[in-house]
C-alpha cells in the first residue's frame, strides 16, 4: 500500500526535505505550512503534492487542515510534526512573556492539536507512525534560548507518552533531535548569538560546531532519510526513541 504522509511546515527546510524524500518513495504526500508562495513553489516540484496553507499554532485552522489531509489522501499512515519556531535569542530575564507564549503555542501545542486530530486515522492505518521533530536543543540547556528548548524537551516527553499509548495501536512514534542543520534558520540563529555575544557569525559557527565530533552541519537530506527509514517496514521495532541526528554532538 503507498503510505500516505501528512508533515507541517512542509513547504521549506526541513519539512521540504522530508515531503521531498517521501514523494521519491512513491507516497501520496500532504503539507501545509504558512508560506503559500513556498507551498506553490514545492507543488510545482512535485507533481501530486497536496498542499493547505494552515498555521499551526492556531486550533480550528489546525482541526480543518487534518480533516482535509485524510479525505484527500483517504486515510493517514505517517504524520511528521515538523512545524516549529525558534523565538527570540534572549535570556529569561529579558524574555517578554508574550514571546514565550509564542514559541509555546507553535512548537508544543500545535503539536499537540495536530497529533490529536490525527490519531483517529492512524488508528485505522495498519501501521501508523509519528514522527516528532525535537532538537539538539531538547537534549540540552541552551542559554538565550529558553522557550525553544524548553518546547523541544517537552516534545521528547510527549514522543515517550504516545509511543505508551498508542502501541496497542501499532502505532510507533519516535522524535528526531536535529543539531544545527544547514540552511536558513541556522545562519538566522547564527546572526542572533553573534548579536547577542559582540561577535562575528563566523566566530559562532566555530564555537556552535566546536561540541561536536564532526565539524559540519546537517544536511536536511539526511534528516528526510532518517525519517523515510523510521517509517518503513525497517523500522518496525523502532518506538518511543529519540535519534540524535547531530555529528555526535557532545555539549550545547
Amino acid at each position: 500500500m503507498t503510505a500516505r504522509v501528512l508533515i507541517t511546515a512542509g513547504a521549506s527546510g526541513i519539512g521540504l526535505a522530508v515531503a521531498r524524500a517521501f514523494h521519491a518513495t512513491g507516497a501520496q504526500v500532504y503539507v501545509c505550512d504558512i508560506d503559500e508562495a513556498a507551498l506553490a513553489r514545492a507543488a510545482a516540484s512535485m507533481p501530486g503534492l497536496f498542499i493547505r496553507r494552515c498555521a499551526v499554532g492556531q486550533r480550528a485552522e489546525v482541526a480543518a487542515m487534518v480533516a482535509d489531509a485524510a479525505m484527500r489522501l483517504g486515510g493517514l499512515d505517517v504524520l511528521v510534526n515538523n512545524a516549529g519556531i525558534g523565538g527570540p535569542t534572549k535570556p529569561v530575564r529579558d524574555l517578554d512573556p508574550a514571546e514565550w507564549d509564542a514559541v509555546v503555542q507553535v512548537n508544543l501545542t500545535g503539536t499537540f492539536d495536530v497529533t490529536h486530530h490525527a490519531i483517529p486515522h492512524l488508528i485505522r492505518s495498519p501501521s501508523g507512525v509519528i514522527l516528532n521533530m525535537s532538537s539538539a536543543a531538547g537534549r540540552y540547556g541552551y542559554a538565550n534560548r529558553s522557550a525553544y528548548s524548553a518546547t523541544k524537551w517537552a516534545l521528547i516527553g510527549f514522543t515517550k507518552t504516545l509511543s505508551i499509548e498508542l502501541g496497542e495501536h501499532n502505532i510507533r512514534v519516535n522524535a528526531i533531535a536535529p543539531g544545527a542543520v544547514a540552511g536558513e534558520r541556522a545562519e538566522r540563529v547564527f546572526q542572533g548569538r553573534a548579536q547577542a555575544s559582540g561577535r562575528s557569525v563566523e566566530e559562532e559557527k566555530r564555537l556552535g560546531l566546536a561540541g561536536q565530533s564532526l565539524k559540519s552541519l546537517v544536511d536536511p537530506a539526511d534528516i528526510a532519510a532518517l525519517a523515510v527509514f523510521l517509517a518503513s517496514d525497517a523500522g518496525k521495532s523502532i518506538s518511543g526513541q529519540v535519534l540524535p541526528i547531530d555529528g555526535d554532538m557532545q555539549r550545547a
